[in-house]
């Protein structure tokens, strides 16, 4: 953190924001949801406006989930690239939204698709972003097998960005899944190395390895409370954060 919390300016200059395909669908489940995209793109331009570098990876699980398809006999693979073809449709809405709210999007595609996306180019994305434009990364890492979480942070370690902020529709990471244990307590620092020992809901192990082999701090926050993603790049106490502790 570069900044105290309460003082009005940012504590990041370079963030990484992972969000569901889910996210996107609200309440309706699948698709995209026009008033949740609005809402994202209005949060995205409050903090693009403190001058902090926004980068955003974007899911496919509301068109598309290559697990579930795979679960039901599908090759793995293709079920994979098709689940990175959805998360360019939800890039080039979120793209539309952001840019409807006044900031200037660019869509960086793992997969060559030029005549709606860029390729995804590491430095030509970090030049993008030193000019104030909001970075959106699809297609994952390009590859099967990889979850959006692992080329999140993939992603975050290449851009050099200061934090990784995981948007889930809880309000941190809990000892356990709040849903089905009523004793879940919700934990507001946790240690990379804990939250892979315990299994706990934060993000696939590759994710969690990148970051901490990079010291990447992730905040997990909930995304449906409107003002969090200011809050956090403000320095101030939102979600759970996981980190080497310390």
């Amino acid at each position: 953190m570069t900044a105290a919390a309460g003082s009005g300016r940012p504590a990041y200059r370079r963030i990484v924001l992972k969000l569901s395909g889910e996210a996107l669908a609200g309440g309706q489940g699948y698709g995209i949801d026009p008033l949740v995209l609005e809402r994202i793109a209005s949060e995205v331009r409050d903090v693009s406006q403190l001058g902090v570098q926004i980068a955003i990876v974007i899911g496919g699980g509301n068109i598309f989930r290559g697990v579930a398809a795979s679960t039901g006999g599908m090759e793995r693979a293709t079920a994979d690239y098709m689940g990175m073809l959805a998360t360019v449709i939800n890039a080039l809405a979120l793209q539309d939204a952001i840019e409807k709210a006044g900031v200037q999007t660019r869509v960086l595609s793992a997969i060559e698709m030029r005549a709606v996306a860029e390729p995804y180019i590491r430095r030509r994305s970090i030049r993008h972003l030193e000019k104030g434009r909001v970075v959106i990364f699809a297609a994952g890492t390009g590859n099967p097998f990889f979850t959006t979480d692992t080329a999140g942070a993939l992603r975050a370690v290449e851009i050099g960005a200061d934090l990784f902020m995981k948007a889930t529709k809880v309000d941190g990471v809990y000892s356990a899944d709040p849903k089905v244990d009523a004793n879940a307590k919700r934990l507001e620092r946790v240690t990379y190395i804990e939250a892979l020992n315990r299994g706990l809901q934060v993000m696939d192990a590759t994710a969690i390895s990148l970051c901490m082999d990079n010291k990447l701090p992730i905040i997990v926050f909930d995304l449906t409370r409107s003002g969090n993603i200011k809050r956090i790049v403000l320095g101030e106490t939102v979600g759970s954060i996981v980190s080497s502790g310390g």
